[in-house]
């Protein structure tokens, strides 16, 4: 690089570190002075991203595909997944204050490995955005008659203004609309319980229906509950959503300690039970849709005509419809901020690393709707559980990887460094480990999905991804000795890392790139010294855009 592209691109750099409450920290780890948010307004705000009501769609979809007993054991079988595998990453997350990307780095895949899991995350934002968007784009074509390609338009871009401010905006939004949402889905559903016990032995008596809404008779099975769970299981990468909200955590003190924890636990792999109960919720009304009218079942796994039912019920038509739109909007906006934001960060993470250039979060906002809008276009809804079952097997497999890692690798067998690592330098390219675990994982069980291995073993795809990237990581862990985890364990600073409780140094140091003051977790050597021959430091977000590489600390021991 010539003096002149080092100036500009150094420029450029100070101008990015300078709005980083707007980029909000989408290279690196959470800052001590920006996280001024309680517990309790972290956990709200990120459980008010679970707020979408694609949950509805999901149950209603494995229900009518499977049957009620099928459909319950499979959602039973996706939450303790979810809870096992959710918990050393929401716990990493917080007391870490790094997003999932940062900690996949340190867990297995190194620092260009985790790239092809930020690509599998970012799927899942707009898969799901598209999802979100194309119900939204139902109520409005039902409520007010807008043709659904203007909807799908209409409720991607209404979110772009709401993401662009980061998680200072999401959180307020978040906070504010999750009672009224809770109010206007929860009481209508009590409401028909009440008003029609009946309803729940028919419930559970449903045993699926055909295209045509007649019965299908399917039996409890395991072939059926893992089908089921497979599409459930497509939404194991939402923790990497809670994690974006969880790495905003305070320090935990003794003082908020208990606080912290329930916060940790609910907002982090607690979500599921939330999400469970919109599944079992939505078949329940998908079986009352169906139970009313056989012609039911074409729009029985459609949330707006779910809700429009039962608002009638008690309410005159025009105010049911009101209603339910409402809903719907409400529900929408919560979930797809969230999915923006997500996968902003995400191809942004990826973009830089790859090319070592920077074109902020808000380029890859656009980016990330734009795909969303082209699946909606293609009318996504159609081929739901299609879609599901096949990126199940994907995220299963990253997730299950990283949480392998971290519950055996670094805590039982301890061949994993503990502390997470993240920084340029510090580690390997490539960990086999992790990388390994997951192509394999993934490809075998994408395989199996696609009826490569015969008919009968097809069904269990996802068990096939689970156990896959649950066993490889210690095996290869062990195979490699753990050589692939740390390129270096020196980053050259004296400065500790944590504070007398644990928590990441609030301590700083100036870049000698931008000029900016950094605190310590995000802060390493540069191996380029200063005009005396002193020691220079440089932030992660700094060094990921060093294309010369003279910052870059050399391996050691």
């Amino acid at each position: 690089m010539t003096a002149q592209q080092t100036e500009v691109g150094d420029k450029h750099l100070k101008d990015v570190a300078a709005r980083e409450t707007l980029e909000d920290y989408t290279l690196r780890f959470a800052p001590r002075s920006y996280r001024k948010w309680g517990p309790a307004v972290v956990a709200t705000s990120a459980l008010g991203g679970i707020a979408y009501l694609a949950d509805f769609a999901i149950g209603a979809n494995i229900g009518i595909a499977n049957g009620t007993g099928n459909a319950l054991l499979g959602i039973g079988f996706f939450a303790i997944v979810i809870v096992l595998t959710g918990y050393p990453l929401a716990y990493y997350a917080a007391r870490y204050n790094i997003d999932l990307d940062l900690i996949t780095r340190g867990s297995g895949f190194g620092y260009y490995g985790s790239v092809v899991t930020n690509v599998i995350f970012a799927s899942f934002t707009f898969i799901f955005f598209s999802l979100e968007g194309s119900i939204m784009a139902q109520g409005l074509q039902l409520g007010l008659h807008i043709p659904l390609w203007l909807g799908y338009l209409f409720s991607s871009v209404l979110v772009i203004p709401l993401v662009i401010y980061g998680m200072n905006t999401l959180a307020k939004l978040q906070v504010w609309t999750t009672p009224l949402w809770l109010i206007m889905m929860v009481l209508p559903f009590l409401y028909l319980v009440i008003k029609h016990p009946d309803a729940i032995g028919k419930f559970f008596a449903y045993s699926g229906s055909n295209p045509d809404g007649s019965p299908a008779g399917h039996g409890v099975s395991f072939a059926g509950t893992m089908l089921a769970a497979g599409v459930c299981l497509s939404l194991i990468a939402q923790i990497a959503e809670q994690i974006d909200y969880l790495r905003f955590m305070p320090p935990r003190t003794p003082e908020n300690s208990r606080k912290w924890w329930t916060a940790m636990i609910t907002a982090g792999p607690g979500w599921v039970f939330f999400g469970a109960i919109k599944q079992i919720v939505g078949l329940f009304l998908a079986v009352y849709l169906i139970s009313q009218a056989a012609d039911n079942a074409g729009i029985a796994n459609q949330p707006v005509h779910q809700f429009v039912e039962i608002y009638q019920d008690f309410l005159p038509h025009w105010l049911a419809l009101t209603l339910a739109v409402a809903l719907v909007v409400i529900s929408q906006i919560k979930i797809n901020v969230t999915n923006a934001y997500s996968g902003s960060l995400a191809w942004t993470n990826s973009f830089t690393r790859v090319t070592k250039t920077y074109p902020g979060r808000l380029v890859f906002l656009v980016f990330n709707v734009a795909i969303a809008i082209a699946l909606m276009e293609a009318d996504m809804f159609s081929f739901l559980n299609n879609l599901l079952n096949f990126y199940a097997n994907c995220g299963i497999a990253w997730i299950v990887a990283v949480a392998s890692d971290i519950a055996i690798n670094k805590y039982l067998l301890k061949l994993s460094p503990k502390v997470p690592e993240f920084r340029r330098g510090m580690l390997y390219a490539i960990n086999p480990v992790g990388f390994v675990s997951l192509i394999v994982a993934a490809g075998a069980s994408i395989l199996v999905y696609f009826h490569v291995f015969g008919d009968a073993i097809q069904p269990y795809s996802p068990i096939v991804a689970l156990v896959l990237a649950l066993v490889l990581p210690p095996i290869i862990a062990a195979a490699t000795r753990g050589k692939y985890y740390l390129r270096r364990t020196d980053d050259g600073i004296d400065l500790p890392m944590f504070d007398e409780h644990g928590n990441p140094s609030g301590d700083t140091l100036p870049c000698a790139v931008t000029g900016i003051e950094f605190e310590r977790p995000d802060m390493i050597a540069s191996a380029k010294k200063g005009p005396d021959g002193e020691t220079l430091y440089i932030s992660s977000l700094a060094l990921s855009t060093d294309k010369s590489g003279e910052h870059v600390l050399p391996p050691k021991d």
